[in-house]
């Protein structure tokens, strides 16, 4: 099986945990929801700079923060994955599938009218088409290869960020540094301890308070 093969069913695997988190109304700027308990350890390093994150967080200018009946940041990512699932389904669809009707009702064949798949099964279908399992239709070219492979990728990222299962870096703005005047970079996520460093001073703070300064 192929990594590309392999990205595409993890995301219909993962898709039915969107739907769940769709309806958790708990809004979240960066940091996830791991890493927000840096801001108290960088309270006992520097109270002020700590209580300027807060304020952001807190602030009705992040989207995330208002009351909302749906998690607006887990639909946005369902949209986005979504739209890129069915263009590149169309995209192959419209360049290798057999026109001919002899196929017309062959389970593989892609549909470009009536009611539009969902994410999971779109994902599916493109994923039989990376193992170029076969359908009413030719196998990928090398390029078009290459694009799945890239829309399998960033999709499976969004995905995986949506539910906080990715790996992520980030450096705060130049709004809210360390009190030495250096930049933070936050890490954290897909179960690793959420981390708080200085660029400049090497200060580091975890959950359990300043580890060094």
């Amino acid at each position: 099986m192929t990594t590309t093969a392999t990205q595409l069913q993890t995301i219909a695997t993962l898709w039915p945990d969107l739907d769940n988190a769709l309806g958790d109304r708990t809004q979240h700027a960066w940091p996830p929801p791991q890493l927000r308990s840096y801001l108290d350890a960088l309270s006992h390093h520097d109270p002020t700079d700590a209580a300027a994150l807060r304020a952001l967080e807190r602030s009705p200018d992040q989207l995330g923060t208002r009351p909302v009946p749906v998690n607006l940041r887990i639909m946005d990512t369902m949209r986005a994955v979504e739209a890129a699932l069915h263009e590149t389904a169309d995209q192959i669809a419209s360049a290798r599938q057999d026109p001919d009707d002899t196929f017309r009702n062959h389970p593989h064949r892609w549909h470009f009218t009536g009611t539009r798949p969902g994410a999971a099964w779109t994902a599916l279908w493109l994923s039989a088409r990376a193992e170029g399992r076969f359908w009413p239709g030719r196998a990928l070219t090398e390029p078009q290869e290459r694009h799945l492979g890239h829309v399998a990728r960033e999709a499976l990222h969004r995905v995986e960020t949506a539910l906080d299962l990715a790996h992520g870096t980030r450096e705060l703005s130049p709004n809210h540094t360390c009190q030495c005047g250096g930049r933070i970079v936050i890490t954290g996520g897909a179960g690793d301890q959420p981390t708080a460093r200085c660029r400049s001073c090497g200060a580091w703070w975890t959950e359990r308070g300043v580890v060094a300064a």
